[in-house]
């Protein structure tokens, strides 16, 4: 009588397996969140500290900005811009940033991809020659810079004193002081600094590349040069387009090696793009200007990663 009575006593809507089932859906629920909520702090870090500034850069180029406090901040329209197109500075720097890039970015990746090709046998003494190369990359553009410029000074510099004794007699030589050594020490300093980089990134896809496929070329008389031309480097190309992207866009935008070695001396004969750009905002506080050419830049950068990744696609299908 007891039991039948807390049995009718139920609600009609009560199911045993109700519970369940709104536990395991509240647990599903928040699986999927989990993501979402773990992404949240980095997604308000870049949206604050990267897309916002891009705006907000974007708008600043059309004013004749000011950051000074009270100060009247005047529209300008595309006045900043048909500036960039005028100024000879730019031109400049311009021209050597391209020759930055030039330069620096084919022998990174050829270096890089050499030194990978030699490396990627675990052969005795392999990892300190593997630790020598990227050293490197880890090492600060400050300190490394501030060497360069000793190495080449005209006063005391390892470089004189070899130029000296190839010469017979004592040389003081100012390289910083002449427009393509002063760029030569730059693209060198780049060069041994960043070709580590394009290195471990090779030495990882080199690794990648099933063995069966290169032992079969062999086994079927391949030489080794057309090992690497047909089935070595096809299998690369996606690493390649990812670091020639990454160090055209570095190289688009170098400033430190610059701005240590030569501060775009003399005569602002190597100024880089974000070289001057620095020297506008922050030395001649044209806020407005130096946003335009910041903009204009990072369109044509934009543009270039665009067009090399649809290319590369295009040649993968």
């Amino acid at each position: 009588m007891t039991a039948t009575t807390t049995l009718e006593q139920r609600p009609a809507s009560f199911s045993p397996g109700a519970a369940p089932r709104r536990s395991s859906r509240s647990q599903r629920a928040r699986r999927k969140a989990t993501p979402y909520l773990l992404l949240a702090p980095a997604v308000v870090v870049y949206a604050a500290f990267t897309i916002y500034p891009v705006f907000r850069q974007f708008e600043i180029s059309f004013f004749n900005w000011h950051i000074f406090p009270g100060a009247s901040n005047p529209f300008v329209g595309w006045a900043n811009y048909t500036q960039v197109f005028h100024d000879p500075i730019v031109r400049t720097a311009a021209l050597n940033s391209f020759l930055f890039v030039v330069v620096t970015v084919p022998l990174q990746i050829a270096v890089g991809l050499f030194a990978a090709a030699v490396l990627v046998d675990r052969l005795p003494g392999s990892l300190l020659w593997r630790a020598a190369v990227y050293i490197p990359v880890v090492t600060s553009w400050v300190v490394v810079s501030w060497v360069f410029s000793s190495i080449f000074s005209s006063q005391g510099g390892i470089a004189n004193a070899i130029a000296g004794i190839f010469a017979g007699h004592t040389v003081s030589i100012d390289w910083t002081a002449k427009t393509w050594t002063a760029n030569g020490i730059i693209w060198l300093l780049s060069i041994w600094k960043g070709v580590g980089w394009s290195f471990i990134i090779y030495l990882a896809a080199l690794d990648g590349v099933p063995r069966q496929l290169l032992e079969a070329a062999r086994i079927d008389g391949a030489t080794e040069p057309k090992v690497w031309r047909y089935v070595v480097l096809p299998s690369l190309r996606t690493a390649t387009t990812f670091i020639t992207v990454l160090l055209v866009i570095g190289g688009a935008q170098v400033f430190t090696q610059v701005f240590e070695v030569t501060a775009g001396a003399p005569y602002n004969s190597t100024q880089t793009f974000m070289t001057y750009l620095h020297q506008l905002a922050f030395v001649d506080f044209q806020f407005g200007y130096a946003a335009a050419l910041g903009s204009l830049l990072a369109l044509v950068l934009f543009a270039f990663s665009w067009v090399e990744i649809s290319v590369r696609r295009q040649q993968e299908t």
